[in-house]
């Protein structure tokens, strides 16, 4: 078994803490969300499914909290954002490949941290369901997509950090009843090839970089008392580039967010790493 690495104190200077997070509506979350931003301290972090516009987000009050703000919205559904300490630099939203898809589920951003620069895109990669159907169908296109582009930008050379939900349980020891998502469009053989053939990109997948135990989940369902009986998912990852995975330091899942009230259906999943 690989050791888990140890985390360094929130506030530590000397490293930058990447994180994701669906929140699953900032409108019903944003209490949450500046909770967790006042006990975590993330440097920077993605945020997935705000089903807001643009015009909606609440900006002034994440800014008050000491980040910039970049958004890609939706109305009710979708969306995303990046929320960073430090400025943030070419914010695109979009993945390309498609330009009739106007799904509000992906931004790129280049940040310049104090202890370097790094390009982060959160995503929000489609649920799949019901599977077979158009909407795996357009699953699979989106990861083909999504394939493109780190392959694009894995050319560069440069620490890069693809966070989000991405609604694949890459393995069996992801889920607690692994028998029962066969079928799921989060679990099906073609969408863990997919998988596999981001990794095959030279991605590496920070959580399991350190941690190779399983009941590590970042998704409990809100039916069924998912939660009270741990039966969860892990759904939510962050890949990184060979320049990005030489300076990972730590991973952990801050699980004990599922437990507030009125909670997202995810919690927050953070990588911390020494650039520089």
């Amino acid at each position: 078994m690989m050791a888990r690495k140890t985390s360094r104190a929130p506030e530590d200077p000397a490293t930058v803490q990447i994180a994701t997070w669906n929140v699953n509506s900032i409108k019903s979350r944003l209490d949450l969300v500046l909770r967790w931003l006042a006990e975590a301290k993330p440097d920077v972090v993605c945020l997935q499914e705000i089903k807001c516009v643009d015009e909606a987000f609440p900006r002034a009050a994440i800014e008050d909290a000491g980040y910039h703000v970049a958004v890609h919205g939706q109305k009710t559904y979708n969306g995303v954002a990046i929320l960073s300490r430090s400025p943030i630099e070419d914010a695109t939203p979009r993945l390309p490949g498609d330009d009739g898809d106007d799904h509000a589920r992906f931004i790129e951003a280049v940040v310049s941290t104090p202890s370097g620069s790094v390009r982060v895109a959160g995503i929000y990669l489609p649920n799949g369901n019901p599977a077979p159907g158009p909407k795996y169908d357009y699953k699979l296109a989106w990861m083909k997509r999504l394939q493109a582009y780190a392959a694009d930008r894995l050319a560069l050379e440069e620490p890069l950090v693809i966070a989000g939900d991405y609604n694949v349980i890459p393995a069996a020891q992801d889920a607690k009843r692994p028998d029962a998502w066969v079928e799921d469009a989060l679990f099906r053989p073609d969408t863990r090839a997919a998988w596999r053939r981001l990794l095959a990109l030279g991605l590496t997948e920070a959580v399991r970089a350190c941690d190779d135990s399983s009941g590590l989940y970042s998704f409990w369902d809100y039916q069924a008392g998912a939660w009270q009986k741990n039966d969860g998912i892990r759904i939510d990852h962050l890949l990184l580039s060979p320049q990005a995975a030489d300076r990972l330091v730590s991973t952990r899942i801050d699980k004990h967010v599922r437990a507030w009230e009125r909670p997202s259906d995810h919690v927050p999943v953070v990588a911390e790493f020494a650039f520089g």
